[in-house]
């Protein structure tokens, strides 16, 4: 049974630094790409980042909106994935979500129904 469980969100101002931790199992956590997704209010889940590990080398991938302020990573020994976000803006607000993750057609979509709690990140201006 797949479980993600999502922690490290909280309250930051603007230009502030949280990290993000996703804790994984149920599945073959090696094999899998892993990806970060957000929803905010009012708004549809959209895709932040993705994670893909092969041959002993880490590929990442990224939103335009965050490229150069977030940093995906992943412990495969831990079966963790994270994300490092610096620089955060207000609309950087919303719940953030991992999941097992594949692309297609140059976009990303989760590989499973099941999503955890989230947790919220909140960017006061």
């Amino acid at each position: 049974q797949v479980q993600l469980v999502e922690s490290g969100g909280g309250l930051v101002q603007a230009g502030g630094s949280l990290r993000l931790s996703c804790a994984a199992s149920g599945f073959t956590f090696t094999s899998a790409t892993m990806g970060w997704f957000r929803q905010a209010p009012g708004k549809e889940r959209e895709f932040v980042a993705a994670i893909t590990w092969s041959g002993g080398i880490y590929y990442a991938y990224y939103a335009d909106s965050v490229k150069g302020r977030f940093t995906i990573s992943r412990d495969n020994a831990k079966n963790m994935v994270y994300l490092q976000m610096n620089s955060l803006k207000p609309e950087d607000t919303a719940v953030y979500y991992c999941n097992v993750v594949r692309t297609q057609g140059g976009s990303w979509y989760a590989l499973t129904d099941y999503w955890g709690q989230g947790t919220q990140v909140t960017v006061s201006s």
